[in-house]
């Protein structure tokens, strides 16, 4: 299959590197130059301009967005609608809102599939978790191109129609919140307690076998064996917070209490102005699954 992948960044790069391994051919453009040329050396083939990547796709365009959520979604598509028809596909595979998501795929002349995604750039060798919203038959269409991206075919799957890919993820994020929260007032349950433990050696022994064992956890021993017990200088500032307040209106609207997500939330946007080893680890976590940088002090 040919796949025409805009957005060039850690994600994107991932989409192109797996899609390619799969042997499967690539278009690849970005606004910066040497993204594009990362690509082609990569064996991609390169478009300097989203017309370009379109016309060297033919008549059934299939084409990946792996750009910032928001306005830069809107600014690729307003790019590519003079190019595209009912018998293209459009997958955006940013964290798009969801209700974004159902007017992109009202509007967009293309098949529009929004493709939640988890697993981020430290997990590219295993493949993604993709959660897809959209038509049926242009979610089958593109099976081949999510097997490469994802795990692999239990790695993905169709959620419903337009835009609950993108809610699926949105929840996903907020669980998230959640769980690092929970492991995060735990170890500072065990760091300020009675006992001097090793951390590592506790997250370590958490993860085999026990109850509470996950990837998160994986991170939390990676963050301790990387940092010290103490966190060494890991500042208390946790970054983000768009999908969690998301979830969390969405919650309120459908008058569901999500009160471990609020409180994680709360957290996150208190930890701008205090400091709390919790959250302190909640900061190192992100960077182990998503590689997104850490605050220190």
């Amino acid at each position: 299959m040919q796949l025409g992948v805009i957005g060039l960044g850690r994600m994107g790069r991932i989409v192109v590197d797996r899609t390619l391994d799969a042997g499967h051919d690539i278009v690849a453009y970005d606004v910066a130059e040497e993204a594009v040329e990362s690509a082609e050396s990569a064996g991609a083939e390169p478009a300097d301009s989203v017309a370009d990547l379109a016309e060297k796709l033919g008549d059934e365009k299939r084409i990946w967005l792996m750009v910032p959520a928001g306005e830069p979604v809107d600014a690729a598509l307003e790019d590519l609608e003079p190019f595209l028809d009912e018998d293209d596909v459009v997958v955006d595979g940013g964290n798009s809102y969801f209700e974004d998501s159902v007017r992109r795929a009202e509007t967009t002349s293309a098949a529009y599939l929004d493709c939640g995604t988890s697993g981020g750039p430290a997990g590219a060798e295993l493949g993604f978790s993709l959660m897809v919203g959209g038509p049926q038959w242009a979610y089958d269409e593109l099976v081949p191109v999510f097997d490469a991206v994802a795990t692999g075919p239990d790695g993905h799957d169709r959620m419903g129609e337009a835009g609950s890919g993108h809610y699926v993820k949105m929840v996903h994020n907020g669980v998230e919140y959640a769980l690092m929260q929970t492991y995060g007032e735990g170890f500072e349950l065990l760091h300020e307690g009675r006992y001097d433990l090793d951390l590592e050696k506790v997250a370590r022994t958490w993860n085999n076998g026990a109850v509470i064992r996950s990837w998160l956890l994986e991170l939390c021993e990676e963050a301790f064996r990387e940092e010290g017990t103490d966190l060494g200088d890991v500042a208390d500032h946790i970054a983000g917070g768009s999908t969690g307040t998301w979830t969390v209106q969405e919650a309120l609207e459908q008058e569901v209490p999500v009160p471990l997500i609020y409180q994680a939330l709360g957290e996150r946007f208190d930890s701008r102005s205090e400091g709390r080893f919790s959250r302190r680890l909640a900061n190192r976590l992100r960077y182990g699954f998503g590689r997104h940088e850490v605050k220190r002090e």
